[in-house]
């Protein structure tokens, strides 16, 4: 069965977009490998503001599935948009043949996903900034869910760290 990664950069004290949605304090580490990162996945799932902000900018030859109750699907051809049944489409994509599904960024996508049981690990990217305010990583009010840390990784060149936590199921 197919994976649901929430990968995500986010700030040290705990933000994944500015308090304008801005996301310019990410840095970019020239070790990392994004062509290698973007070739583990073959499908996106990300809410409406994340998809408000990166909608033109999204990795090429993804499908691309965007959880909102108020975008209409004929004014946004070449995505899918889901507006009610989330587990039930989740549950149909992780049963389907491919790679790994990348939940993009979407803090409230990422909440409501965690508390259905539907997202396997939980991968941040810690950026070495401090934000103060903005979009959190996981937006209140959230479940308690345990994590095990799987991996670990720190790029020396711009101070990011790199972790890889898997859901542990049922526990809190």
């Amino acid at each position: 069965m197919r994976k649901i990664r929430y990968q995500v950069a986010c700030s040290l004290d705990g933000y994944i977009a500015g308090h304008n949605d801005e996301y310019d304090w990410i840095v970019a580490d020239p070790d990392i490998d994004f062509e290698a990162l973007y070739d583990q996945f073959d499908t996106l799932l990300m809410g409406r503001r994340t998809f408000g902000v990166a909608g033109a900018e999204l990795p090429p030859g993804m499908k691309t599935f965007v959880f909102s109750r108020s975008l209409h699907p004929a004014d946004h051809p070449g995505v899918t948009i889901v507006s009610g049944q989330a587990k039930e489409t989740v549950d149909h994509l992780r049963a389907q043949q491919g790679k790994d599904i990348w939940l993009f960024g979407g803090g409230e996508l990422f909440r409501s996903l965690l508390e259905l049981g539907c997202v396997d690990t939980v991968e941040p990217a810690v950026i070495p900034v401090v934000l103060g305010s903005g979009r959190p990583f996981l937006p209140s009010p959230a479940i308690r869910r345990r994590l095990s840390l799987t991996e670990s990784r720190i790029y020396e060149k711009s101070g990011i760290v790199l972790l890889k936590y898997d859901v542990v199921p049922g526990e809190t």
